[in-house]
């Protein structure tokens, strides 16, 4: 492992079950694993809900942008899975509520299903570290 990489870690991790780091800090980025609506204890949340689910899901970007050093200031790009692109209105309301301009590059794919049969959004997140 390159002198610069460190895993980012979270206590309680819900990915620890399923054999994912939450994240990945190296070069002076942040490389988050896809964030999605599993609460601390690794339960669903929301469950037919996509406010719900995507409500936790940034919740838990900011909590593992926190434990690498960061914040949602500093994301530079998303890639958002959805299973239904209905929901796409939702996350261009989310990209106003959740990030102020300049915008992230984004990525948007509807995908015919995500890990969990539950879950409808999934993000994964590149952003800057903070500054050492």
């Amino acid at each position: 492992m390159p002198a610069d990489a460190s895993v980012i870690t979270l206590s309680p991790d819900p990915l620890d079950a399923y054999a994912i780091s939450p994240g990945w800090k190296a070069g002076g980025l942040l490389f988050l694993s896809g964030q999605a609506a599993i609460d601390a204890q690794g339960a669903i949340v929301g469950a037919g809900d996509f406010a719900a689910q995507l409500e936790q899901t940034f919740a838990n970007i900011d909590r593992v942008l926190a434990a690498g050093g960061s914040d949602r200031s500093r994301i530079i790009k998303v890639t958002i899975y959805l299973t239904d692109m209905a929901n796409f209105p939702a996350i261009v309301e989310a990209r106003r509520r959740y990030f102020s301009p300049p915008w992230p590059a984004d990525t948007i794919v509807e995908v015919r299903a995500l890990a969990l049969p539950e879950l409808m959004v999934e993000i994964d997140v590149i952003a800057l570290a903070a500054p050492d």
